[in-house]
């Protein structure tokens, strides 16, 4: 997570430490596929995202981090690092869009298809 002056160098250290296998594989992944849905069992959102861009013809590489009974902390630690509030969370060529409402609205509006062919 990048510094901030308005934490102190104490509190960074332990941001910096906070879940950074799970950063760096959600990193990765948005690194290495065209389309990556980041989600939660138990969230109806996360496979109505996932159906949005797989419905327009795309493949989609969706990884589950726990469920609301499980794993909130490194749901937390995805959620401070891309500035996502919610899940799921949709990132086409590296970019995040948004989450399910977001993945419909560019299936719809044919920026996905603008986005993939870029």
């Amino acid at each position: 997570m990048p510094p901030s002056p308005r934490r102190h160098a104490i509190a960074q250290a332990k941001l910096d430490r906070f879940h950074t296998d799970v950063v760096a594989e959600v990193a990765a992944a948005v690194e290495a596929h065209p389309i990556v849905v980041v989600g939660m069992a138990w969230n109806p959102n996360c496979p109505r995202g996932v159906r949005a861009l797989e419905g327009a013809g795309h493949k989609v590489h969706y990884l589950e981090y726990g469920s609301y009974a499980s794993a909130w902390k490194p749901r937390l630690a995805i959620k401070m690092w891309s500035g996502w509030p919610t899940y799921p969370q949709v990132f086409v060529k590296g970019q995040l869009v948004g989450g399910a409402d977001q993945a419909e609205e560019i299936v719809k509006s044919g920026e996905l298809a603008r986005l993939m062919a870029e």
